[in-house]
């Protein structure tokens, strides 16, 4: 102990092979990372792995123990993270050129076949975003441009997000979510024409609905028609004096009516069947 206290360099070297024994020893797991432990190029362990609804503070976080200068720890993020693909042309079924910026979420929840096929997140980025765009591309030009404005759009959606989880399982990852950023037509000329086709298929399907309203308003007026016919034929047939004391007193009301404008004379015989009411039985 002397002779180290006599030869400081010789105490501090030795302090710094301890502090690196130390530290490629002992290695602290993150809670929003998950490691691969890999000892001379071989995948040995997995740590802190990601697993759904797992609980915060007991995922395997913490501190660890390793063999020095022999295990290597390859980290990879347990979060959700984002692919963004570049800015797309896309031609619709209604031959429209639509430019189209899109993105997904993905999550890594196999770290070991991870490493294997890609050997980090990047790559893992990097094999993603073609598979995206081409995806997107094959259902995009199987609908028309308005689909985009519907909740068919939730559809379409769905099957970038299936097709793109196919190949994102040979990875290691899980796609969460899919979405469409932007899909606008050029400017000019095709944006033009784009809404006049447009207006002119929702004027053409307003027509179509009046059409069919004024239809169905006929055939209620008709069946109105027929059924007040059919009373009044039923009324005349129970009682058919009460049905001309009836009807000849609508014609009085509405001939005699005192709120009518102007005036008008009216030169009848005593005999006059339009009077027999007044005559009495």
């Amino acid at each position: 102990m002397q002779s180290l206290v006599r030869h400081p360099v010789a105490l501090a070297l030795l302090a710094i092979a301890a502090l690196l024994l130390v530290g490629s020893t002992i290695a602290i797991v993150p809670e929003t990372k998950q490691g691969v432990i890999v000892r001379f190029g071989d995948p040995k362990k997995i740590i802190n792995r990601y697993r759904p609804n797992e609980d915060f503070g007991k995922t395997g976080a913490g501190v660890i123990l390793r063999w020095p200068f022999i295990d290597q720890i390859v980290w990879i993020d347990k979060r959700v993270l984002s692919v963004e693909m570049e800015r797309q042309q896309v031609l619709s079924t209604d031959q429209l050129r639509l430019q189209v910026d899109a993105f997904a979420r993905y999550r890594i929840v196999d770290p070991l076949r991870m490493y294997i096929a890609a050997g980090s997140e990047e790559r893992v980025s990097d094999a993603l975003r073609p598979i995206l765009g081409s995806a997107l591309r094959n259902e995009l030009g199987k609908r028309p441009f308005a689909a985009l404005l519907s909740p068919e759009r939730g559809q379409v959606m769905d099957n970038i997000e299936a097709g793109l989880n196919r190949v994102a399982r040979q990875y290691g990852a899980q796609i969460v979510d899919v979405r469409i950023k932007r899909a606008d037509l050029p400017d000019g000329a095709p944006l033009e024409s784009a809404f006049t086709r447009m207006r002119t298929a929702r004027e053409q399907e307003a027509l179509t609905i009046r059409a069919q309203g004024a239809k169905q308003a006929q055939i209620i007026r008709a069946e109105a028609d027929a059924n007040a016919a059919r009373i009044y034929s039923d009324s005349f047939g129970k009682d058919a004096q009460f049905y001309d004391f009836y009807r000849a007193m609508q014609a009085y009301r509405y001939t005699f009516a005192p709120d009518r404008q102007g005036s008008t004379a009216m030169v009848l015989s005593r005999d006059n069947d339009f009077l027999k009411q007044f005559q009495g039985r």
